[in-house]
């Protein structure tokens, strides 16, 4: 079976969250991965750094390295490119975790905040994608993904946060362009997005406190479905918008009850599905 055995990975937002699990699920087949994240001193909030990433990555049997950068600024994600091949001697796979998030209407998102939203997540994911591309091209097996929702354009997705949505179709609208643009090349370009919600800081700080947590899945079931999908042959699998616990269906599983601590009833269903 194929695995990502010396593979390298760069993820951005990986200190923490759905971008480390996806870091330790590839570590355990012996994996390199680029930790890119801003996270440089523990904060209160939000639990792990980049230097945390990497211990834990290593202790999971991979080879990590820290990359201390806001995906914001063209010159940091270079930086954190160049680092990692020289590090590695390549990058195989880019995951475009990185995000930003505030579920606020139009009069009550700051510009400020909107325009964070929009040079994390779009920006962002356009920006890493462009600096990696020289070095996925040279990959035998090259992918990105983007933890992004599928394109729907139905209405009620955009009401209740429209600043919020445009940014993450944005990066699905990367997946859709760049899948096309990409294809003779080999590169294969996804998004994954969960049936429900995830357990993560964004879900205890901003979207429902500690209490909602018992009823998210963990990062793993991500972690998992984003490894079945980098595995795969990149000429073979692109364009698509995946659901994690579809990936995992097609992978032969049927039993989700490890990924939550409640029945599959009593879960928080994404608020893009």
């Amino acid at each position: 079976m194929p695995d990502l055995k010396n593979k390298t990975l760069f993820i951005t937002g990986a200190s923490r969250g759905i971008g480390m699990a996806i870091a330790l699920r590839a570590a355990r087949d012996g994996a390199n991965v680029a930790v890119v994240a801003k996270t440089d001193q523990s904060h209160s909030k939000l639990p792990g750094t980049v230097h945390t990433a990497v211990a834990e990555i290593e202790q999971a049997g991979g080879q990590a390295l820290a990359c201390v950068t806001d995906i914001r600024f063209e010159d940091q994600v270079q930086v954190a490119v160049e680092a990692t091949v020289s590090q590695f001697g390549g990058i195989d796979i880019l995951v475009n975790n990185a995000s930003a998030i505030s579920l606020t209407d139009t009069a009550q998102t700051p510009l400020k905040r909107f325009d964070l939203m929009h040079q994390v997540n779009m920006r962002g994911t356009f920006l890493a994608s462009q600096a990696c591309l020289p070095y996925l091209e040279r990959s035998q097996n090259p992918h990105i993904l983007n933890i992004a929702p599928p394109l729907n354009m139905a209405p009620h997705w955009f009401a209740p946060h429209v600043a919020y949505t445009m940014s993450k179709y944005g990066m699905s609208m990367c997946v859709l362009g760049m899948a096309e643009e990409f294809r003779e090349r080999g590169i294969a370009v996804n998004a994954l997005w969960p049936r429900t919600a995830i357990a993560t800081a964004a879900i205890a700080n901003l979207l429902g406190g500690e209490s909602a947590l018992k009823y998210c899945r963990q990062p793993t079931i991500m972690a998992d479905a984003a490894y079945a999908i980098l595995v795969r042959p990149s000429r073979d699998c692109s364009g698509n918008f995946f659901v994690d616990d579809d990936v995992l269906r097609s992978e032969g599983v049927s039993d989700f009850s490890g990924y939550s601590e409640v029945d599959d009833d009593d879960l928080l269903p994404d608020f893009f599905l």
